[in-house]
C-alpha cells in the first residue's frame, strides 16, 4: 500500500516562511505541479553560471524528458530544489524538503551533490514509516541533510567516503556507472541503494537519483 502524501495545501502554506537553516554547517557547503515548482524555484539564488547539460548515467534516465519542462537543459539553469520539484518521480522528496523548511538551505548551497531518493525509495519505508518520518521534522531534517555532499561529484568521484551536510559520512561503492550504498546505510535496511539516474546538473548542484532513502549515522 502506498504511503499517503501530505495535503498539497499544507505543503504549499509552508513555502512562504521558509528560513535559511543549518547556517552553522557552512563548511559543508515542489510537487510536480506548476504552483509547487514555482514556489520552490522562487526560493533559489541566481542561476548565473549554471552548468551546461551533460549526459546522465543510470538505467532510469528516461525519467528526465529530452526537452521541455524537466529536461536536462532546463534543470541546468534551475536551483536544485526547484529542479527536483519538476519531476513527478521525486514528488515525495519535494514535499519532504518543504516540510522540513530546507528549500533555501539547499538552494543557497553552491556546488553540492544531492543523492535524491525517488518516490519508490520512500515507498520502500512502508505505509506507516513515511508519515511518521514526515511528522518528525528534526529527524526528517537529519535524514535529508544526510543526502547532501559538498562538491559537484562526477560519476568517477562518487565512489568513496564523503562528509554530508548533516555532519556525518556516507560510503558509496563503485563502479562509477552503477554506484551503490550498502543496505545497512539505508533506512529500510533491506537492500542496497542503487543508482536510478545520476550526473544530472542543476544551477547549484549535481543530482543522483537513488532507489532507497539513506540513513544518517547514529
Amino acid at each position: 500500500m502506498k504511503a499517503p502524501r501530505p495535503p498539497r495545501a499544507t505543503v504549499l502554506s509552508r513555502v512562504a516562511a521558509v528560513p535559511v537553516l543549518l547556517a552553522g554547517l557552512a563548511a559543508c557547503t515542489g510537487s510536480a505541479d506548476d504552483a509547487t515548482v514555482a514556489a520552490v524555484s522562487s526560493a533559489g539564488t541566481s542561476t548565473a553560471g549554471a552548468t551546461a547539460p551533460r549526459g546522465p548515467v543510470g538505467p532510469g534516465c528516461a525519467m528526465f524528458p529530452e526537452d521541455g519542462p524537466g529536461s536536462l537543459e532546463e534543470l541546468a539553469a534551475t536551483p536544485v530544489a526547484g529542479a527536483v520539484g519538476t519531476n513527478p518521480q521525486l514528488s515525495t522528496l519535494t514535499s519532504a524538503v518543504l516540510t522540513a523548511n530546507l528549500v533555501d538551505a539547499v538552494n543557497s548551497r553552491q556546488d553540492v551533490t544531492v543523492l535524491a531518493p525517488s518516490d519508490a525509495a520512500f515507498d520502500a519505508l512502508g505505509a506507516d514509516a513515511l508519515p511518521a518520518l514526515l511528522a518528525d521534522v528534526p529527524r526528517l531534517t537529519t535524514v535529508l541533510t544526510h543526502h547532501v555532499i559538498a562538491g559537484r561529484l562526477s560519476p568517477d568521484q562518487l565512489p568513496g567516503r564523503h562528509r554530508t551536510l548533516n555532519g556525518d559520512t556516507v560510503t558509496i561503492a563503485g563502479p562509477a556507472d552503477a554506484p551503490t550504498v550498502a543496505a545497512e546505510q539505508t533506512l529500510a535496511g533491506a537492500a542496497p541503494a542503487a543508482l536510478v539516474c545520476g550526473d544530472v546538473p542543476t544551477a547549484n548542484a549535481v543530482v543522483y537519483v537513488v532507489d532507497q532513502v539513506l540513513a544518517p549515522a547514529g
